[in-house]
């Protein structure tokens, strides 16, 4: 027997929702996991022992230098030019990797207004709606049997049209960065963007709803100056990718990735990733290896904060390895959808818009359609890999330059990148629906060769 059918008496060895939700709130618990961060440096290890304990082989920790971001504090003040005795002061969080100072002056500019050289940039932003009417155009299949996504609007973490608009005030010859979330549906400073680790060479903050539009009444009231004051500190360091492997009944390979770092403490992203990663292995490990399609690699990455510095890595260190791929699946964010109440992010019974980045072999793309189906895994689009971007918006897109066939999955709730991704956000009833349609589409693969699903990349 081959293939899933031979697999479905194991199925009760696959974890639970509750005991992937412990592992989940474990995590969490540790505090916020940036690369670095002793929280994270304590996932690496739990996390090389959780795949011991399954039985994986060749466990390790694969070193990998990253620059990290650590904030101390970082403040905004402003006054009316000629009253410098008027000074209103704000707090915030320093845009991440941006330049520290101990007090960065100069008159405000409205980037609306243009002409921000020599100034300090001020820009207000806000969550981009998205329906899902758009997203359908970039689709190559769907899995929406409830029939919500015509009238369905997701608010996802950025503001689209500005995502990048400070670089284009560095480039403008802006002195500072002032980003004002007026646009977020709820009062927070606390904006963990961007996360390429691109060093700026200006200081930017980010400052709350309520205080950006303080900043913008007195901004309306006469021209004004003011200063950024940011403290933080930009090292490098050494974190590690943890890799753990399992033999199958063929000399090619399955790559099942997630990262391990987070923003904040960040159960969404990614302890749910991890939990996901884990579920996959514990699930693999107690099958025959003759049942599991092909030889199996499980990594959690480092640094996917920090410009996804650890998928970079262990691509750059094994690239033997890529030739005998038939298949890379990436799992990031069990997420459920929210909505805002009275200022308050209150997570819904409804799980946050998948998307699954396909590589176009149409083989591919039905496995994937009919696992996401078998497991009845709701408001899920099949995407290419190109669909948004040159890559996958996921913490495994660079693996699409290396040409092996991808899966990927990954959800985009509006609150990803703030303190309150936190377990209640974390979609627990598809925890084992997704663990499931994953071992699905790797069971899939079985009698695959490494070129069976591969299509070529644009610029071959």
């Amino acid at each position: 027997m081959s293939g899933w059918p031979a697999l479905e008496k194991y199925l009760d060895r696959a974890p639970t929702s509750k005991e992937m939700m412990g592992w989940i709130e474990l995590i969490v618990s540790q505090g916020i996991r940036r690369a670095g961060y002793s929280a994270d440096s304590w996932t690496e290890e739990w996390a090389a022992e959780q795949f011991r304990e399954t039985g994986l082989e060749d466990v390790r920790l694969e070193p990998l230098d990253t620059p990290i971001w650590r904030p101390r504090s970082a403040a905004f003040e402003i006054w009316p030019v000629g009253r410098p005795g008027e000074v209103t002061r704000f707090t915030g969080l320093a845009l991440p990797y941006t330049t520290p100072t101990e007090g960065t002056e100069g008159r405000l500019v409205r980037m609306e207004d243009g002409e921000v050289g020599g100034g300090i940039a001020v820009q207000e932003i806000g969550f981009t709606q998205l329906p899902q009417t758009e997203v359908e155009a970039r689709a190559t299949d769907a899995y929406d049997p409830e029939g919500v996504f015509p009238d369905l609007v997701q608010t996802v973490p950025f503001d689209l049209p500005h995502v990048l608009d400070f670089d284009i005030a560095i480039k403008d010859g802006a002195t500072a960065y002032v980003g004002l979330l007026t646009g977020v549906p709820w009062e927070t400073s606390d904006f963990y963007w961007p996360y390429d680790a691109e060093l700026r060479s200006i200081p930017g903050i980010w400052l709350s709803g309520s205080d950006g539009e303080r900043v913008r009444e007195l901004m309306a009231s006469g021209a004004c100056e003011g200063r950024i004051i940011s403290d933080a500190t930009i090292t490098e360091e050494t974190t590690h990718n943890v890799v753990g492997t399992l033999p199958g009944a063929s000399d090619h390979w399955v790559i099942i990735g997630s990262h391990h770092d987070g923003p904040w403490a960040s159960a969404v992203e990614d302890a749910s990733g991890v939990a996901l990663v884990l579920a996959q292995a514990r699930f693999w490990a107690s099958v025959p290896q003759e049942l599991r399609p092909h030889n199996m690699l499980f990594l959690l990455t480092s640094g996917h904060m920090a410009g996804a510095a650890g998928t970079q890595a262990f691509i750059a260190a094994h690239p033997e390895l890529f030739p005998q791929v038939v298949l890379e699946m990436h799992l990031e964010h069990a997420a459920r959808q929210a909505i805002v109440v009275d200022g308050e992010v209150v997570p819904t019974d409804d799980p946050e818009v998948r998307w699954w980045f396909t590589t176009q072999a149409p083989a591919l793309e039905r496995l994937v359609a009919d696992s996401i189906a078998a497991e009845d895994l709701r408001r899920s689009w099949i995407l290419s890999p190109t669909a948004f971007a040159p890559n996958p918006a996921t913490d495994g897109a660079y693996f699409y330059y290396t040409g092996v066939p991808l899966v990927q999955l990954i959800t985009t709730p509006m609150y990803i990148f703030d303190p309150r991704d936190t377990p209640d956000k974390v979609d627990q009833q598809s925890l084992v629906p997704l663990t499931m349609g994953a071992a699905r589409i790797i069971a899939g693969t079985h009698g695959c060769e490494p070129d069976t699903l591969r299509v070529p990349l644009p610029s071959d």
